[in-house]
């Protein structure tokens, strides 16, 4: 009990004074467990951290959910009167000639830019990587806490500054950034630009350099964890696959979000001190800013893209972890070529830094580059392949239990199969001439790292809530959520695959002047009800989580899905340190899986039979 009083001692970062008695576990419990403050504000248990990341990230998702609704309102239902919501939204509804309440065009722009910068960035980087990163890596690499405690209890802090500075922005007189949530110049840099580039866009970059500090807190404190405090016999081949993937989402967050966080600077010199990073030639209602030259717009797009893209691995691999491990238990089978998996996640990590500019065909870059792009985007697809093929191979044969998590983690495959094959179409950079900026590029994202990795985000809650919590989900409010949430998505998106292909654009306000377009006026109010029903059983998962926090079923097994990996090791709810006693020794890789006939599973701390091999190796 000594040794462990001294590592909770570092681990508190609190006084202790010796004198002779060993009363270090009522000094934990006062200040740990009985402060709400300490307990839970300010914790620096990486549980409740996680905890934080998770619930902070549903709000925003709420948020950002509802103003996706708002703008489908508009583009289904162009003639609607919206009066109702002035109460809600103030002025931003505008009463028009025939005395109907209207979306204001500025809003309109401000709530897909809100909406695109809340999604990626608060939801599925912060509220997925965060969450689970937290979660898992201590409990399944067999660490009491993270490295840095304080470190990891800053960086949800950074996360919450950088949430709060957002949302003041919404209440702007001037209202938010409207630039789009790619912030390209002239928009992002010019306060003349637009109402929505004025205050509003400041506090966003503001904003967004506070969520880069949060991030790197994070990976650093997530990179050094795995790489130097895993559990005696935790090899690297040894690790869940879960843990490989938070690994590289964290080396590929300390290597991409300072190029942007620099680009980010950039641009509040050129807002605010008269620099021009970005700027050349500039006209603004007929004026020309004659002492904006030698910047490149281009400069800026290169700089955000090259975050831009590994941020799509940094959105879809912590999802490709969680369903690998969820597959794998509930379909009582080791997971399918574990190596190949691991080498497909590093290649992909890899070749992330090498496709950014596919995002810029358009954009006047030099078409020999482009090709490169091409080729590069194409081979990006060769290790994503390996992994749908080794899930499918996972759940092919196996003892599959359809229970929420697994329902979700195949809803994950069938989605990422179907945005990955409209990513083909998009990666080569003829046919992207057709297709950019048109409802098949928002379509295609949307499919395969928003809606995908949301199934990944769920897959991990629900499978993980008894971890997290003491107690289950329900299961029936479990399944309406899955197949709601799968049905809404396929009805929303799969349109507008066909509308994009039709060349109709993305990010316009409306389509009443465009006699072409307005031909799809029944197609754009199916797409938004079908938007209402998935935003509907969204609501149906808040209120399970919620009331399964208090009044779901308790746990009372300590590993009730009978995984292998060590978080099934430690007590129900456990306290800060994870195991009371000795940290559990590791002796095989995580996923010994029917694969003794009197033995449905053996727990990765069962030391190897005389004559048994190693499943990893």
């Amino acid at each position: 009990m000594a040794d462990i009083n001294i590592i909770e001692e570092q681990l508190h970062g609190h006084d202790h004074h010796d004198d002779g008695h060993d009363h270090h576990d009522d000094h934990h419990g006062d200040k740990y467990q009985s402060s709400l403050v300490d307990s839970y504000l300010f914790s620096m248990d990486h549980k409740n951290i996680a905890k934080q990341f998770l619930i902070t990230g549903m709000f925003w998702a709420v948020i950002g959910s509802a103003m996706s609704i708002l703008f489908r309102l508009q583009l289904g239902f162009p003639d609607a009167d919206l009066s109702w919501l002035q109460p809600l939204l103030g002025g931003w509804i505008e009463i028009n000639e025939q005395g109907q309440g209207v979306l204001a065009q500025d809003f309109y722009y401000a709530l897909v830019t809100m909406h695109g910068t809340i999604i990626v960035f608060f939801v599925l980087t912060a509220g997925l990587s965060g969450t689970f990163s937290n979660l898992l890596i201590p409990l399944q690499i067999g660490a009491r806490d993270m490295a840095s405690p304080l470190m990891n209890m800053l960086s949800y802090w950074f996360f919450f500054l950088a949430g709060v500075v957002l949302f003041i922005s919404l209440f702007l007189n001037t209202g938010p950034f409207s630039g789009g949530w790619t912030a390209y110049p002239p928009l992002s840099e010019l306060p003349q630009a637009s109402d929505g580039s004025k205050a509003g866009a400041t506090m966003w970059l503001l904003s967004l350099v506070f969520f880069v500090v949060s991030v790197l807190l994070g990976g650093i404190n997530y990179i050094t964890t795995v790489l130097n405090m895993r559990t005696k016999g935790m090899s690297l081949f040894r690790m869940p696959l879960t843990i490989w993937a938070f690994l590289v989402t964290a080396i590929l967050g300390l290597l991409s979000f300072p190029v942007i966080a620099s680009g980010f600077f950039m641009v509040l010199f050129d807002r605010s001190l008269g620099t021009s990073f970005f700027l050349n030639e500039i006209f603004v209602a007929g004026e020309a800013l004659t002492d904006r030259v030698g910047g490149s717009s281009l400069l800026y797009q290169h700089l955000f893209w090259f975050l831009g893209h590994p941020e799509v691995y940094i959105i879809i691999l912590p999802a490709m972890g969680i369903v690998s491990e969820v597959l794998s238990v509930h379909s009582r089978k080791p997971i399918f070529g574990y190596k190949a998996m691991v080498f497909s996640i590093l290649a992909i990590g890899v070749l992330s830094f090498l496709v950014w500019a596919h995002h810029m065909y358009m954009s006047g870059v030099n078409p020999f580059i482009s090709n490169i792009f091409v080729l590069f985007t194409l081979i990006i697809a060769v290790p994503s392949a390996v992994k749908v093929f080794n899930w499918i191979a996972t759940i092919w044969g196996g003892n599959l239990r359809f229970n929420s998590a697994s329902l979700f983690s195949i809803g994950f495959v069938s989605m990422f199969i179907s945005g990955g094959l409209t990513g083909i179409f998009l990666g080569n950079s003829v046919v992207d001439i057709q297709q950019h900026d048109t409802y098949f590029v928002v379509a295609h994202f949307h499919v395969v790292m928003g809606v995908a990795a949301f199934f990944g985000m769920f897959a991990g809650v629900y499978h993980w809530f008894p971890r997290m919590f003491g107690r289950f989900m329900n299961e029936t409010l479990g399944k309406i959520h899955f197949w709601g949430t799968m049905i809404s998505a396929y009805l929303v998106f799969g349109p507008m695959h066909y509308l994009g292909m039709a060349g109709v654009p993305r990010r316009y306000y409306s389509f009443e002047y465009f006699e072409n377009f307005s031909q799809f006026d029944a197609m754009n109010a199916f797409i938004t009800i079908a938007a209402i029903l998935g935003f509907l059983f969204q609501v149906v998962f808040i209120v399970n989580f919620f009331y399964s926090i208090y009044r779901g079923r308790k746990q009372t097994d300590m590993n009730p899905w009978g995984a292998t990996t060590l978080e099934w090791t430690a007590p129900i709810n456990a306290g800060h340190g994870n195991w009371p006693g000795e940290i559990p020794e590791v002796h095989r890789w995580p996923y010994d899986l029917s694969r003794y006939e009197d033995e449905e599973f053996v727990m990765q701390t069962v030391p190897l039979k005389e004559g048994e091999v190693d499943g990893g190796h």
